[in-house]
């Protein structure tokens, strides 16, 4: 997570008020399924749309709080910006629409399954393209997640894409938006800016032009949801933006499952989504590979 230019590096060490943003960030996340779920009757690009005009608002004004919208005129005369910003706004524009989606045709579990798997994708790439060497205990952890989806491939008889795109789509994501040299909320403020043109022309199309919008002709509860997809969007990211500068990376690797779990208990215990024999063996090797991983972490961290 990239840095604001505008506040000084912090400290390598966990503070209480880094640890409640972030906390409250994956918590917001972890209860998003629900939100989701209410929107289930209308389409996921129609969601994803709402879920950027509304956001641009919100981000503006946190820019102009913060004094940083010189940033933003800086990165739009950058041609170099502009491309890794629009690569990075596609990627998270994948990633939106799949978790979405996913929730809405009963694949919440999938969607716990794929932000599980991210952080062992993480690792594999930053072996793969950045030449980072990796530790036996991670190689390890790469290997049971493998297994995991080998295991839920020979199930289904087919890859399980939902987690899958998930996964790699914010493994790019979060790798590409490293090299954006823009603070957290400049960079997302950034990429919704380039997204908001055709999301906003695709929800006239939908209101004036086909009649199958849903902001205001099908009631107040819709209209209400809609809107409020800029706040759902933009206020985790910006509150975990913030939280990350005042934790250890390894503290903030470990907060990370909070979400996932909060996204698999909802799936089976409120959305009844059943496991079967395969999940209940996928699982429990992902949750064994994360368990490496975070130890390899933490020594690696203590030993720093």
């Amino acid at each position: 997570m990239s840095t604001d230019a505008s506040v000084p590096l912090a400290k390598n060490e966990d503070s209480p008020r880094g640890f409640a943003f972030a906390l409250t960030a994956y918590l917001l996340w972890g209860f998003l399924p629900i939100y989701m779920k209410a929107l289930a009757h209308i389409s996921p690009a129609e969601v994803i749309a709402h879920r950027i005009v509304w956001s641009l608002p919100l981000a503006g004004i946190v820019l102009i709080v913060l004094g940083r919208t010189g940033d933003i005129r800086t990165a739009l005369r950058s041609p170099r910006m502009l491309a890794m910003a629009a690569l990075t706004a596609s990627l998270i524009t994948v990633n939106w629409g799949t978790y979405v989606w996913a929730i809405g045709a009963g694949h919440s579990l999938d969607a716990a399954l794929g932000y599980f798997i991210n952080p062992l994708f993480s690792i594999f790439l930053g072996s793969v393209l950045l030449k980072e060497k990796l530790q036996s205990l991670q190689i390890a952890a790469i290997a049971l997640a493998a297994l995991a989806v080998v295991v839920l491939a020979f199930d289904s008889g087919g890859i399980p894409w939902v987690a899958l795109t998930l996964a790699i789509s914010w493994g790019f994501y979060a790798l590409f938006r490293k090299t954006l040299p823009l603070g957290p909320n400049q960079g997302f403020f950034l990429e919704v800016l380039l997204l908001s043109g055709p999301a906003l022309l695709y929800i006239l199309y939908l209101e004036f032009g086909s009649g199958q919008g849903h902001l205001y002709r099908t009631g107040f509860a819709d209209t209400a949801l809609l809107l409020g997809c800029g706040l759902i969007t933009a206020v985790p990211l910006m509150i975990y933006a913030n939280g990350a500068k005042l934790l250890k990376l390894s503290t903030i690797g470990i907060m990370q499952y909070i979400a996932p779990t909060m996204i698999f208990l909802i799936a089976v215990f409120a959305f009844h989504e059943p496991l079967g024999t395969a999940r209940m063996i996928a699982f429990p090797l992902i949750w064994a590979g994360l368990f490496l991983y975070s130890w390899s972490m933490l020594r690696t961290s203590r030993g720093r």
